[in-house]
């Protein structure tokens, strides 16, 4: 026989308390099931749910703590990721390297410099003075008129001038062929070791870093030139001496800085990127408003990439002004600069354009005013087409009442498709994720037209068999 006083049956009655059950009562207190004893009072329900939004709270607090000490990590490594990502690919790609300094060899003002510097070494080598000299005492030795003794003496100026204008005729033949880019590309590609022993200060390879300044060595390119004179009968310039074979890039006070922060960043440049990524993901993930924080995020790189853009405007205008015009003239100093960064800019503004677009679209699904009308609108002609497909006999029937039944499955495995693809795609341009972008808005409006076009649900309860 069960006492009265039995827990497990006193808290059961018609006062609104658990049955044999011992579920939850109504009004939300615990009922005296097994295991309570006795269903809570008014004040110990209060002080659980103070307890319990106390916890809550704090708990929310440390995410977003957590959240924002990622995020802040996240925008400074950036940067620093970008430019590791393109130090690493430069140096250790052959084929990336010849393919950025290819240009250089085809651009006007830097095939001007090299004219003028081989142009100015074979000028040099060549004694007008002696052959004047030569001439003059010829002519005197004939017992020529004194007038023309001393006209000879007088052919100094138009001489070297002639030999000027013969010399550049066909240093600018050879610079401007074929020639010189099959030889250009060639060395770059045999000498691709160079760059690293620029940026480790080793004085090998074809680009070489000297004391406090930048040379490029046109060794090959001089003995080139050089051969194309001697067979085109000009045999002075076999003068042409092997010690001057060098053309000065720029000069600074902070190359050896400058160095020691790219042995750093091509060190890191195959981890920081990653490692970046990461961080960016986890940040989101431990926010407690995953799309809000993919939306900070996204913008705070967007910001980082124009910062770096910015930077690089900022280093390009310091290395124009530190080259002495008499050593580089302006126009080629800025083709240099520009072919040599240019893959590096166009990283920077490919990520702008990247994490643009998906903050973007991490704003169109959130509550916003513009963002609930973008998406009524969108739903509301993704239903009109639909149903004009159905109109036309176009009924996608259950296949397309399972895509209405999961928006949100079938607009992430279109998203994160579009995300593969720019992801696989080999250094992909600004031009490449706008394509990116338009393939994937129209693959998600031809879902929701196929969603919308499978109608609603048959009535199974309406249908009466016949008989």
């Amino acid at each position: 026989m069960v006492s009265d006083k039995d827990p497990m049956t006193s808290g059961s009655g018609s006062d609104g308390g658990t049955g044999s059950d011992g579920g939850a009562r109504p009004d939300g207190g615990l009922g005296s099931g097994a295991g309570t004893g006795h269903a809570l009072t008014a004040e110990e329900r209060a002080e659980y749910d103070r307890l319990r939004r106390h916890a809550s709270v704090r708990h929310r607090r440390l995410r977003k703590a957590g959240a924002s000490v990622l995020l802040l990590v996240t925008l400074l490594l950036a940067p620093l990721a970008v430019a590791a990502a393109w130090v690493q690919d430069t140096v250790t790609d052959t084929d990336r390297y010849v393919e950025t300094v290819a240009p250089l060899a085809s651009d006007p003002a830097v095939q001007q410099v090299v004219i003028d510097r081989l142009t100015d070494e074979v000028v040099r080598n060549v004694d007008v003075e002696a052959v004047t000299d030569a001439l003059t005492k010829v002519l005197a030795d004939a017992g020529a008129p004194p007038a023309v003794v001393a006209g000879a003496g007088a052919l100094d100026g138009p001489l070297r001038s002639v030999v000027r204008t013969v010399v550049d005729r066909n240093v600018t033949r050879v610079i401007t062929s074929d020639v010189f880019q099959e030889v250009w590309e060639g060395s770059n590609r045999r000498a691709h070791s160079a760059v690293v022993h620029m940026l480790t200060g080793e004085r090998e390879g074809a680009l070489r870093a000297t004391g406090d300044t930048i040379q490029l060595d046109v060794g090959s390119v001089v003995d080139e030139v050089r051969q194309r004179l001697v067979d085109a009968g000009f045999d002075k310039a076999a003068a042409i001496p092997d010690s001057d074979r060098t053309v000065t890039l720029f000069h600074t006070d902070e190359l050896g800085k400058a160095q020691d922060a790219l042995r750093l960043l091509d060190i890191l440049g195959t981890w920081l990127p990653v490692i970046t990524v990461a961080l960016a993901a986890l940040a989101v993930w431990t926010a407690p408003g995953h799309r809000v924080m993919l939306l900070i995020t996204s913008l705070g790189i967007s910001l980082m990439m124009a910062v770096l853009l910015v930077a690089l405007a900022v280093v390009r205008r310091v290395y124009l002004d530190a080259v002495p015009p008499g050593t580089l003239p302006p126009d080629a100093a800025a083709a240099i600069f520009d072919t040599f960064l240019r893959f590096l800019r166009d990283s920077t503004r490919t990520l702008l354009v990247v994490f643009l677009a998906t903050a973007l679209a991490a704003y169109l699904y959130g509550p916003g005013r513009v963002a609930r009308r973008v998406r009524a609108l969108a739903r509301r002609g993704t239903t009109e087409a639909g149903s004009a497909l159905r109109s036309a006999g176009m009924d996608t029937g259950r296949p397309g009442r399972r895509l209405a039944a999961h928006p949100r499955w079938t607009s992430g495995v279109v998203l994160g498709a579009g995300a593969l693809a720019l992801v696989l795609w080999n250094r992909p341009t600004v031009g490449a994720v706008v394509l990116v972008a338009v393939l994937v808005i129209a693959a998600l409006a031809i879902v929701a037209v196929v969603a919308a076009a499978g109608g609603p649900a048959p009535d199974e309860g309406g249908i009466t068999r016949p008989g």
